[in-house]
């Protein structure tokens, strides 16, 4: 099948394009207002952009709570949203009133951060501290029945991990089991058993060609 995005045209009973931009990280977004209430919120457009320096960005469909506070005070944290903790990331999402804790009705801690005023979730295994860098505002839908979406995107000042999840100089991410999005109401979990590893394969002197070095990483990326 093929369809118009325009038209939206595809005959099926939803929307299919979140359900084939996969897997989606999620960032768990926690920001503070003026007056220090905090908000916790998952947004699953979200990824890293930038490795030097490390930066990432999340997109919000229209100005909400996590935005709007980031504009106040330029400060936000992204905590990692992992298998154990999906029943309290999913209740983050409830779209409740301005001013509501969802650390407090998520059941969760907020844990201090070292470089940022908002608090990470301490029950999440990592985390990163940002600033905002800069917002960009998506074109508007073109059926014009809703907000356009807000990309926001920030610099990341400082990182946690917790000690458990560090092997022989390495972090152990598939034993975190961070959450992956997907279309509709679907998720997935990244296990030990799920990661394999490649190599990058090496080009020649003329650059007409390739091989494939084996043996393991270096730690070199390419």
């Amino acid at each position: 099948m093929h369809y118009d995005t325009n038209l939206r045209n595809h005959g099926l009973k939803f929307d299919p394009f979140k359900a084939l931009a996969v897997p989606r990280p999620i960032g768990w977004i926690a920001t503070v207002d003026r007056d220090g209430v905090p908000n916790l919120a998952p947004y699953s457009f979200f990824n890293a952009v930038s490795d030097r320096p490390p930066m990432v960005m999340f997109s919000s469909g229209g100005h909400k709570d996590s935005l709007r506070n980031i504009e106040a005070t330029g400060e936000f944290t992204c905590s990692l949203a992992t298998y154990d903790l999906r029943e309290q990331m999913n209740m983050s999402s409830a779209p409740v009133a301005h001013g509501v804790d969802e650390f407090g009705l998520s059941g969760l801690t907020a844990a201090a951060s070292v470089h940022v005023r908002p608090p990470r979730v301490a029950e999440s295994p990592a985390a990163f501290e940002c600033r905002h860098w800069k917002t960009l505002e998506m074109p508007a839908p073109a059926d014009g029945k809703a907000e356009p979406f807000i990309v926001v995107f920030g610099l990341v000042v400082g990182i946690y991990i917790n000690d458990d999840f560090i092997h022989d100089g390495l972090v152990d991410t598939p034993a975190m089991r961070p959450l992956a999005r997907l279309g509709y109401m679907d998720y997935s979990v990244l296990t030990p058993e799920t990661v394999f590893s490649l190599n990058r394969p090496m080009a020649s002197e003329d650059g007409r060609s390739a091989t494939l070095v084996p043996g393991p990483w270096d730690g070199v990326y390419r």
